[in-house]
């Protein structure tokens, strides 16, 4: 499993927008065969950082997700609504292999 990890600089004052914006890419990672965790808004502290995550099971898989994205109506409508929206200023995308199981899961301890 993949996980892009995605670090916004969003627009303070377009956080109504940017949240719309990240709802329909939750949708759209969904259905196109990814799991979408969410986004985190800001809430307290900075106000122009927002962050997403969503994991593919491999990062091949991934690449299939991205190279359908030109040609999905509904991918293209949503980056036409960022762009006019203009609630992002830009973004950094992060690769990460996710953990999920502590050590009591293993069968073997080895520390």
């Amino acid at each position: 499993m993949v996980t892009c990890f995605l670090k916004y600089k969003i627009n303070p004052v377009k956080i109504k927008e940017f949240e719309n914006y990240g709802k329909l890419w939750i949708d759209l990672v969904n259905e196109m065969g990814g799991l979408h965790h969410g986004y985190l808004l800001p809430h307290e502290g900075a106000n122009d950082v927002a962050y997403a995550s969503f994991s593919f099971t491999s990062l091949a898989e991934y690449e299939v997700y991205r190279n359908k994205i030109p040609d999905s109506p509904k991918c293209m409508e949503a980056i036409a609504y960022a762009e006019q929206t203009q609630c992002f200023i830009s973004y950094k995308r992060s690769f990460l292999k996710p953990v999920f199981e502590g050590i009591s899961d293993q069968a073997k301890l080895f520390y």
